[in-house]
């Protein structure tokens, strides 16, 4: 087993580079290409001065970037936040400030609307945008014009700190999780074993990845060198028509989308690939599941 979590990735590369990792729209990733990509994100962090420890916030919705970004991060030995894109500049703020975090990575669009929030962020060195340039009141790199440097070996082990998940804020601020690499790792390992994962299944990636089962979609999938579709939906249907188009085999989601999905008509393309569908947040109603069962004959329920 690995003791670094950006190991899941490398792996995977090394056994089966052909393999697509990731999907998005119309694009797709293999294993050695999304490695690739995340070594060279590591190498400029590190160009860019990020230290072992230093923390590096990602603010996106779920794309091939945001992605990198998270496990490139941890390839640098830097603590990862991942955002919830949803969360509005106030609540960016707080977490920014709360974490200490060095580096932002954003959008052009995102980082215009946390022009004041940046301001009071006194860790804050710079901000990564991944689609343009735009004035900010720190210093900002465009992602496809970053530096380079020749990649330093990774220092971390296994109790180091790797990552930091922000609770919702339902009873309060947002409080920062601290996940070690050894916590992520076994994570990642036990969900795997008990969802019976291995390299045919391709996951649809519905959670958020700043909630702790929407990462846990993609160490799952990298541990067992599976496929990962990268979605966001703004309707229910809308999963539906992904699950036939990407032949998804793995779904996870939280009661209220099931109570939803279950009114639909569910193409019959998505019983014929759909080997699991697991649920989180919250108990399953008992009605929902039992409606599923009669969607899904097939399909294991978790």
């Amino acid at each position: 087993m690995p003791y670094r979590l950006y190991q899941l990735i490398e792996r995977a590369a090394r056994r089966t580079p052909d393999a697509l990792a990731l999907l998005w729209r119309d694009h797709t990733l293999t294993y050695a290409e999304l490695w690739t990509r995340v070594e060279r994100f590591a190498a400029s962090l590190q160009a860019l001065d990020v230290q072992r420890g230093d923390r590096v916030a990602v603010y996106l919705p779920k794309q091939f970037e945001t992605v990198i970004a998270l496990f490139g991060s941890n390839r640098a030995d830097a603590v990862f936040i991942p955002i919830n894109p949803q969360l509005k500049p106030d609540q960016v703020r707080h977490i920014l400030v709360n974490a200490g975090a060095r580096l932002l990575i954003t959008s052009a669009q995102r980082a215009g609307q946390l022009t004041q929030a940046l301001r009071e962020v006194p860790s804050l060195q710079g901000v990564v945008l991944v689609d343009g340039a735009i004035e900010l009141p720190v210093p900002g790199w465009p992602w496809d014009e970053l530096p380079q440097q020749a990649l330093q070996p990774a220092r971390n082990i296994d109790i180091d700190l790797a990552a930091l998940l922000y609770t919702s804020g339902s009873t309060g601020l947002p409080k920062g999780v601290m996940l070690s690499q050894r916590n992520l790792l076994c994570g990642a390992e036990s969900v795997a074993e008990y969802l019976r994962n291995d390299q045919h299944d391709r996951i649809l990636a519905l959670l958020p990845l700043s909630f702790d089962y929407g990462l846990s979609q993609l160490t799952t999938a990298f541990c067992v060198g599976a496929s990962v579709v990268l979605f966001d939906y703004l309707l229910p249907r809308d999963v539906l028509k992904a699950a036939a188009k990407y032949e998804v085999t793995g779904l996870a989601g939280v009661p209220p989308l099931w109570n939803q999905l279950v009114q639909l008509d569910w193409p019959s393309e998505v019983a014929k690939t759909m080997r699991f569908i697991t649920n989180t947040g919250g108990a399953m109603p008992t009605a929902t599941l039992a409606k599923l069962r009669e969607i899904l004959p097939n399909t294991r329920v978790i």
